[in-house]
């Protein structure tokens, strides 16, 4: 069993040596069953961390076609605001590398396991990777993950098959062991817990077995609606009704993202006090999700795939022929919207 521990520009140390510790006492324990390694996307060179900076060598290039496991850390950096040297940042770079691109090729294979620990699974979910995948990440990105159509479980660890993910910074040494416990046994496991003095932290999460009855099938974070309470939009609209014909027409509109400026053209129309929209970019183009006039604002969700797939939430007002707003995923910072109406009110 070889292990292959993947680095990148400002990554989190903890995220990345608890692990490799771990699976270095577990060689040890299992007469040199397993290997490990320290690899990046880009071959064998000096990897700053984002814990001030402090290199670590790589020996090599990630092999996305070797059998075993491949571990993802997350990133160290500020965690407020989204400067350069932010987490949400230094996420969204490495997920603009090659990395991706490989562990896609990895996820295609029966025998890789792809194991995350922290934000290393928004690195797979922010390029399109974890769609439809069960995946926790740090409780700060919760709702990044679910934005990127990914299932997030409120879990210490997530076990989806050829997935594991960890959750928190120290989720690294419990990722670890679970998975020497799953590849070599509980005994080498045991005997790595005895060494570290350390004992691995709740139940490993998986989509099987029986759903609680008073309860929903997983943990829900405390940000998302309760799925037994029955939001009727159609209610809410009518509490609020507004004008829906303001924004009714084409509008060309510009949204002001951290990876650059997105010209988006966005058609509405109402009809019997329903709105109809749609957003097209590029040769892409989505239908509004749960559209909503809450007073004189327009609200909707909507998915997109460009410049990475997101689902993304909308809040607009219109004045005139001037529109201007917001759109937001998750915990990312908040992207503002502003534009013009291009097409003659009630079309």
């Amino acid at each position: 069993m070889h292990v292959q521990i993947v680095l990148f520009d400002g990554f989190d140390l903890l995220d990345a040596l608890a692990p490799y510790e771990v699976f270095c006492a577990a060689k040890m324990y299992s007469g040199g069953a397993l290997s490990v390694e320290l690899v990046t996307a880009e071959g064998a060179r000096s990897v700053a961390s984002g814990i001030d900076g402090l290199p670590i060598v790589a020996s090599g290039v990630l092999d996305p076609e070797r059998a075993g496991i491949i571990l993802i850390p997350g990133a160290s950096g500020e965690v407020t605001g989204d400067g350069p040297a932010s987490v949400p940042a230094i996420l969204r770079r490495t997920a603009e590398t090659q990395l991706p691109l490989m562990i896609g090729q990895s996820f295609k294979r029966s025998d890789i396991t792809v194991a995350t620990v922290c934000g290393g699974s928004l690195v797979l979910a922010l390029a399109g990777l974890l769609e439809e995948r069960y995946a926790v990440t740090n409780r700060l990105g919760m709702d990044v993950l679910g934005a990127t159509g990914a299932h997030p479980v409120a879990a210490r660890i997530v076990d989806d098959g050829n997935l594991v993910t960890g959750g928190g910074v120290t989720s690294g040494l419990d990722v670890a062991l679970y998975l020497v416990e799953r590849e070599l046994g509980p005994r080498i496991a045991h005997a790595v817990e005895t060494l570290f003095e350390f004992e691995r932290r709740g139940t490993v999460w998986r989509n099987r077995g029986l759903a609680p009855v008073d309860g929903p099938a997983m943990p829900v974070s405390e940000e998302e609606p309760s799925p037994f309470v029955h939001h009727d939009e159609s209610l809410q609209s009518a509490r609020n009704p507004g004008d829906h014909s303001r924004f009714d027409g084409d509008w060309n509109v510009a949204i002001a993202t951290p990876v650059g400026k997105l010209s988006v053209l966005l058609s509405i129309s109402s009809k019997d006090g329903r709105i109809i929209g749609t957003a097209k970019q590029g040769g892409e183009v989505a239908e509004f999700q749960k559209p909503v006039m809450d007073g004189n604002r327009l609200c909707w969700s909507q998915r997109v795939t460009k410049p990475m797939r997101l689902n993304l939430k909308f809040e607009v007002t219109a004045s005139g022929n001037v529109m201007s707003g917001v759109a937001k995923a998750g915990l990312l910072p908040a992207s503002k919207l502003a534009g013009e109406r291009i097409a003659e009110q009630g079309r």
